[in-house]
Order: structure tokens, then C-alpha cells, then sequence
């Protein structure tokens, strides 16, 4: 039996371009919020009808999200999330660590980064975004942030797969820290990242790129005792 579909606030519909990528924004950001619940079964249709779109670029989308390793779909049925376990958050952070802490050193060490000011906004934003509850503005300028600075190697694959890491390690969600003092101060070890990127500290650079993930993991184990407690 389908579940009903996440709530969508009035006048928060679709723009009528580009739907496939802003439906895909869209259901990205309430999966990663847990609006869309792990393992509980949604309807294509209900969920475009919300989304105020035809079902065709919400397929297309959700087809986009299942490459990604998100979601799976049912057939004739719907979609749901996967069902994230404890190992493949550790694989994903032992992956990620493995490739943004030495691109983050490389970067303070190139002094590869001109401008500072568009990566301390997206610093700025993101924090502002967590102090108030704001948790689809935080998921996009959070994801901008990391993606920008490694943007920076001049490496399109690797920004690629780290998204791709970034997304499906979300999928543990964001409601049972919102508003934690741990969740606010992992949020604020951007800024002394980007002090270290720009003054050229690569060593403790990557070190902070380190110990950011590495929180990062120890809030997802949170997430995952504060669900088993419900």
C-alpha cells in the first residue's frame, strides 16, 4: 500500500523549465530532510500532482536519482528510498576521505582558489540555513560549498562522484539533528577550513577536511540510535 506522497506548500510548484532537473532538486532535498521516508513506498502520480508537473519529467527525474543509487523503483508500483545500513556509511566516509582530504590539501598548497568571497557567502548561508531550520536551503548551499571548493582542482570527475557520495550518504536525513549544538558546530567548521585553504595551510587543511567528514559520520550514528529509539 503507497504512502501518501511528501507535503508541498501552496505556490511552491515547479518552474516550467528544466522540470526534470528541478523535480530532481526537489525530491532530493525532501529525501535528505526525511520528508521522503527510507524503505515506505510513494506514487509516481501523487507526488507529481503535489510537485504541480506532469508525471513524465518526475519519472524521468526519480529514473535519475535511482543511477544515483538514491532510490529504487517498483514496477507499476512507485519508488522508494533504499534503506541506508551502518556499512555503507562507513564505506562512503572511508571513500570520501580518501578523495577530498588530499584534493583539499592539493588546492591550499596550489593556492588554487582567486576568490574567497562566493565560498564564504555559501559559508555564511549555510550556517544562517541551519541556525533557522531552513533545511532545503541548507542542503543546497552545504552541497555548493564542498562541490565549489574541490571544483577548484580542475577535476570534474571527482566533483561528480564526491555529490554522488555527499547524496547518498544523506540519505540518513536531517530530523533527528536539526538544531543540535553538534550539528551547528560541524556546520561552523567551514569557516576555519576556508582560513586554512586560503592561507595556504595545506597540511592543516586537510586535517579540518578530515575531521569534518569524520563529524559528519559521527552525526549520521546519531541519526541512526535516535531512529532506533522510535
Amino acid at each position: 500500500m503507497s504512502r501518501p506522497g511528501p507535503t508541498v506548500a501552496p505556490g511552491t510548484g515547479l518552474r516550467r523549465q528544466s522540470l526534470r532537473d528541478d523535480a530532481g532538486q526537489v525530491i532530493r532535498a525532501q529525501i535528505v530532510a526525511g520528508e521522503i521516508r527510507p524503505g515506505a513506498l510513494y506514487a509516481i502520480g501523487q507526488l507529481a500532482e503535489q510537485l504541480q508537473v506532469s508525471i513524465t519529467p518526475v519519472r524521468e527525474a526519480l529514473l535519475d536519482l535511482a543511477k544515483e543509487g538514491l532510490i529504487e523503483m517498483v514496477r507499476n508500483r512507485g519508488f522508494r528510498i533504499r534503506v541506508m545500513t551502518e556499512a555503507d556509511l562507513d564505506q562512503i566516509i572511508q571513500i570520501r576521505l580518501m578523495l577530498e582530504v588530499p584534493a583539499v590539501r592539493e588546492i591550499a598548497a596550489r593556492g588554487l582558489v582567486d576568490d574567497f568571497a562566493p565560498l564564504r557567502d555559501l559559508a555564511a548561508r549555510t550556517e544562517e540555513a541551519a541556525m533557522t531550520g531552513d533545511w532545503v536551503g541548507f542542503l543546497g548551499t552545504d552541497r555548493e560549498l564542498h562541490l565549489t571548493l574541490l571544483g577548484h582542482l580542475g577535476n570534474p570527475r571527482l566533483v561528480d562522484i564526491v555529490a554522488q557520495l555527499r547524496d547518498q550518504g544523506r540519505l540518513y536525513g536531517l530530523d533527528h539533528v536539526a538544531g543540535t549544538q553538534d550539528f551547528i558546530e560541524s556546520t561552523r567548521e567551514h569557516d576555519a577550513l576556508l582560513d586554512a585553504v586560503e592561507s595556504g595551510k595545506a597540511d592543516e587543511a586537510a586535517e579540518l577536511m578530515s575531521t569534518h567528514l569524520k563529524h559528519a559520520r559521527g552525526i549520521w550514528a546519531g541519526i541512526a540510535e535516535a531512529r532506533s529509539e522510535h
